[in-house]
């Protein structure tokens, strides 16, 4: 039987075989295409909550679903604003609908156990209609429908790595975009994919606390960035990966009633 937290790496057989007692969780990552500076790829939110549903799975046993990989539409107050080229997203509904139809399609398959980890802001709320509607939808057919969990996998950030990441001041989540966070776990898990030359130093952004449509594209930051990553490094990454996992691989596990099991290599 092949072996991989990966599903995609999977055979089919070994799939079922690992989904047969409905007791082993599917983590299904989702990110977005969405400018991240001149330093980074646009696939960023991708990678990262692909790799931390990685190391999670390793701790509970579970299984990394194929991630989505369109998220909605950036905010110019959380992620740059969906104007700046190279960012490409999805309406509301229909992120929404890819939501429900995969939990609709995983329950099919006999999983009882499914976790939405979420690596771009601004996809929550939609993600969180799309599982509600699928859960209605199958206690409507008399199916005994799965538990899901549904997380952002910066709210595992507890305060001492924070102060441990950003010894100058926190400039806040909703400045977060392409800035310590996000480039210090990129030079963690893929270096080769960040260029620390091309950072932007300016401050972070100061935006009003409200949106005008159309967005006015000169309050955006020029770099795209909403805060510098001059200060990122792979050493904060490996912390921020350690911590989050830490954190959210118990919570988890309480939720949905599974075991803490030994770390999987990560070459599995």
């Amino acid at each position: 039987m092949r072996t991989s937290v990966y599903m995609e790496e999977l055979d089919a057989f070994s799939y079922r075989e690992a989904i047969s007692s409905g007791r082993r969780p599917v983590i299904i990552p989702v990110g977005s295409i969405e400018q991240h500076g001149p330093h980074m790829p646009l696939n960023v939110d991708v990678l990262l909550s692909r790799a931390v549903a990685g190391e999670v799975a390793r701790s509970i046993e579970g299984i990394v679903a194929p991630p989505i990989t369109y998220g909605y539409k950036s905010q110019q107050r959380s992620g740059g604003g969906n104007h700046l080229a190279g960012t490409t997203s999805l309406d509301g509904g229909t992120l929404v609908e890819i939501a429900r139809t995969l939990v609709h399609e995983f329950a099919r398959h006999g999983v009882r156990k499914l976790v939405v980890l979420n690596g771009h802001f601004e996809n929550y709320q939609f993600l969180y209609e799309g599982v509600d509607l699928a859960l209605r939808d199958l206690e409507r057919a008399g199916v005994d429908a799965p538990t899901v969990m549904l997380l952002s996998y910066w709210d595992f950030v507890d305060q001492e790595t924070i102060e441990t990441i950003y010894p100058h001041g926190f400039p806040g989540w909703d400045v977060e975009h392409g800035g310590v966070l996000e480039t210090s776990l990129m030079l963690h898990l893929h270096p080769h994919l960040v260029d620390m030359a091309s950072v932007s130093a300016d401050p972070a952004a100061v935006l009003p606390p409200y949106d005008v449509l159309p967005v006015r594209a000169e309050r955006t930051p020029a770099s795209g960035c909403l805060s510098p990553a001059v200060d990122a490094t792979a050493e904060k990454g490996r912390i921020l990966l350690d911590a989050v996992t830490a954190a959210m691989a118990p919570a988890i596990a309480t939720e949905l009633e599974l075991p803490l099991a030994a770390t999987i290599p990560a070459g599995a």
